[in-house]
């Protein structure tokens, strides 16, 4: 049961992360651009965390399962910050 819950978290990051692609692409707005960047590390996370307490749960992962994770987090907030003064 909790492996479903974890793959469809990652589908529905991977879905977020393509809609804001397509959104950046035809509108050319760049929050949008940065709010791929974040989901494409939420959706990093979230394929890591399968890896880490589904398929490897022997081996600690959960330092670098976090990286993409906070590296998304700081695009989002790096793009809110600069575009702000736009």
């Amino acid at each position: 049961m909790i492996e479903s819950v974890y793959v469809l978290c990652t589908l529905t990051s991977l879905l977020c992360f393509g809609l804001l692609v397509r959104g950046y692409r035809r509108s050319g707005v760049r929050l949008l651009f940065w709010g791929a960047l974040a989901f494409l590390g939420f959706t990093l996370n979230n394929a890591m965390a399968i890896v880490d307490m589904i398929i490897l749960p022997d081996v600690e992962l959960s330092i670098p399962r976090l990286l993409p994770a906070v590296l998304g987090a700081v695009a989002m907030m790096y793009g809110l910050i600069t575009e702000a003064d736009r």
